[in-house]
């Protein structure tokens, strides 16, 4: 497999930074794989797991606007969709995602290589040689090697170095909630829109200053492994609607440690979400917004901006 087959077959990250992107950003399933997964459908029913994620409603006299937490990428097992969310889904005239169309990999690909390889910088000279070591192991684990990393940018091996390990342990982004939602837009015939691109997306990422993008690929060098495990804590805080502990693993430390690229993954991009919520209740209609779940968890949360704003939020599950 080409160096180009390995990187389009998945990106996420490692660990924390995995949580950023599994609860964050809508990116990644752009360009997971295309895999077959051995859980068969009736396994999946046996096993499911009933859950209570988190919903909220902001209304004025014309607009009801849902606002729902997502993971992009689950176990296939797990049962969300509860009464509360299928009546807001069904009253719904619309649906909102971070990203009109996460699975557009042919959109994802070239910005990938044009913003996301550096081969006349490559990372052998940028990281010290207990680094480079550090980066080829992580990089065998997943049938890699550092010398197949050596082009990227530093992000780009950040996000590429942890797929493996999170589908080898059975989380799909087919069954990302972001997805079964389009799934059921596309059924119903309703609108689809995007607050973002992927080009947009992509570029919060690669426009992080030079030390703090090698600061994210040493943190996910240093967490390699872990990223399973905090998917799992991150989707059943998600899954009991636990919106302090679902901050508490994802997003705290995040903002302590690496405070830049938190406000690239959330804080920005949840106040111009709320610009485009405000500019909604300007008008009329009823929509469900779905994005990621760490955007409404915590104190730079889209709800707590809107509250700033003067928009009363309510939460109904």
């Amino acid at each position: 497999m080409t160096f180009l087959s390995h990187l389009k077959s998945g990106v996420a990250q490692a660990a924390r930074a995995a949580a950023g992107l599994a609860l964050g950003a809508g990116l990644f399933v752009s360009i997971a794989p295309d895999m077959a997964w051995a859980q068969s459908a009736d396994a999946a029913a046996a096993s499911a797991t009933d859950a209570r994620p988190a919903l909220w409603v902001v209304r004025d006299a014309d607009s009801t606007l849902y606002l729902f937490g997502t993971v992009h990428l689950m176990r296939p097992e797990h049962n969300w969709m509860t009464p509360a969310v299928t009546e807001a889904f069904n009253e719904s005239d619309a649906l909102w995602l971070e990203i009109e169309d996460p699975t557009d990999q042919s959109a994802a690909a070239p910005l990938v290589m044009q913003h996301g390889l550096s081969p006349q910088q490559p990372l052998s000279s940028r990281l010290t040689a207990e680094e480079f070591a550090q980066l080829d192991a992580a990089a065998q684990t997943i049938g890699l090697s550092g010398a197949a990393l050596d082009p990227m940018r530093p992000w780009l091996a950040s996000v590429s170095l942890s797929v493996a390990p999170l589908v080898q342990a059975g989380f799909d982004p087919e069954a990302g909630v972001d997805i079964m939602l389009r799934h059921h837009a596309l059924e119903a015939g309703k609108p689809i829109r995007g607050l973002e691109t992927i080009g947009q997306q992509l570029m919060f990422f690669a426009s992080l200053p030079p030390e703090d993008e090698l600061d994210f690929l040493r943190s996910t060098l240093e967490t390699f492994g872990e990223g399973a495990a905090v998917i799992d804590q991150l989707a059943n805080a998600w899954m009991a609607g636990d919106v302090d502990q679902l901050y508490a693993v994802g997003g705290d430390e995040l903002k302590t440690e690496s405070p830049n690229v938190y406000d690239a993954l959330l804080t920005r991009r949840n106040a111009d979400w709320v610009n485009q919520i405000r500019e909604e209740l300007a008008g009329s209609g009823t929509v469900f917004i779905a994005v990621g779940a760490l955007h409404l968890a915590g104190p730079d949360s889209v709800q707590a901006q809107l509250t700033d704003a003067g928009v009363q939020v309510e939460r109904l599950q």
